[in-house]
């Protein structure tokens, strides 16, 4: 077990310190059966937790890391070692990003054990997965030039495109459906599916009201806020408007005692105090947005709003994706319009607010 040094900051209870930082491959108990692992990750966000559950004769793993010749050593050391050479039974993702599902179809294929994922999660993925070796599509290219792109921009993103499968073991040709409510029993414990939505498709956290846990994926991070993009495979959707419901939703089933196991950075208390401020950070950030967009601009001049970084060219993807969900959660509520110029480039400015209009502009239980 960690050892205690609670640190209570900015309104969350961060029971082994907010700071604390495993050795990596090195689980650590946070419950009864339940242990954290952390695995490096060469990028700016350099880190994943990992869960592993005692499972009867076995394993249950949530998440797997990225598909690197590193974390295959890390996770090889860990069959022979704490782990006993006791079978993994069973691998469940959260959602489809390679720092989670990276590993997967190895691991599967290794114990020749089920792959649970919700259903657009595993179909999100293997399509993904897909685009690796093919050339990037015009509509892509459409939509990154809409946003503001400049050649260089787009040249870049030409010879990148695919990367996201290289960093994916082949998946299985089959998996099992999670769906939200549904409950899986692990070590004589029931843990239920609570599904969110925004950052990915169909995102599965895992709560487990015996042990007071909730696995949390990235759908509750405890410092960051999780990305939330318009991606070019669908240019119009609103993935903002879905993310803020799922977060309100989640604070509304699920009790607030609960401890944390995030994804990224270390296990916490204040479920809902943190969904709270996640909330009212981006409901802030669309204020500042609309504020902004007094006179009309592109997307790729709305980065000042909504970062407080310089974008560089690693995070641009993400840095368009996720201002482009703003735009569409703002176009959504009516208060923003866009419209595009003869060069093909898309400029948003503020639309004129009716009183029809004034009462859905901020819900009230976003706020609350």
């Amino acid at each position: 077990m960690l050892t205690e040094q609670a640190e209570l900051y900015r309104g969350l209870n961060y029971p082994w310190g907010r700071q604390v930082n495993p050795e990596p491959g090195t689980p650590m108990a946070v419950a009864d059966g339940v242990y954290w692992v952390r695995f490096p990750m060469p990028m700016s966000l350099d880190h994943i937790n990992l869960w592993l559950l005692e499972d009867e004769d076995g394993w249950t793993v949530v998440d797997t890391c990225l598909n690197l010749p590193n974390a295959r050593e890390l996770w090889e050391q860990l069959f022979s070692g704490f782990m006993q050479n006791k079978p993994i039974q069973r691998v469940i993702c959260t959602h489809m990003h390679p720092d989670h599902v990276g590993l997967a179809g190895w691991l599967t294929e290794r114990f020749d054990c089920e792959l649970l994922m919700s259903r657009e999660e595993f179909l999100m993925c293997r399509a993904l997965v897909a685009d690796t070796g093919r050339e990037a599509p015009q509509a892509a290219l459409r939509f990154y030039r809409a946003a503001g792109w400049t050649p260089e921009q787009i040249e870049t993103y030409q010879k990148r495109f695919g990367e996201f499968g290289r960093a994916v073991s082949t998946l299985p040709d089959s998996y099992r459906r999670l769906q939200d409510g549904e409950t899986l029993r692990i070590n004589g414990r029931y843990w239920q599916v609570v599904v969110g939505s925004g950052h990915s498709p169909e995102h599965a956290a895992l709560y487990c009201p015996a042990l007071k846990l909730l696995i949390s994926g990235d759908q509750v991070l405890p410092r960051i806020t999780p990305n939330v993009s318009v991606w070019p495979s669908e240019p119009e959707g609103d993935p903002l408007r879905e993310w803020l419901l799922s977060s309100a939703r989640i604070r509304e089933l699920l009790p607030d005692d609960l401890l944390v196991l995030p994804a990224h950075e270390a296990p916490f208390h204040g479920l809902h105090v943190r969904l709270t401020q996640l909330i009212e950070t981006h409901e802030r950030d669309l204020d500042l947005l609309y504020d902004h967009l007094s006179e009309p601009r592109r997307a790729i001049d709305c980065f000042g709003v909504l970062f407080n970084r310089e974008i560089s060219s690693g995070l641009l993807g993400m840095a368009t994706g996720e201002t482009l969900a703003h735009l569409n959660c703002l176009r959504g509520r009516r208060r923003v319009i866009r419209e595009r110029d003869d060069a093909g480039v898309d400029w948003y400015r503020q639309q004129a607010e009716s009183s029809a209009f004034d009462q859905i502009k901020r819900p009230a239980k976003f706020i609350e």
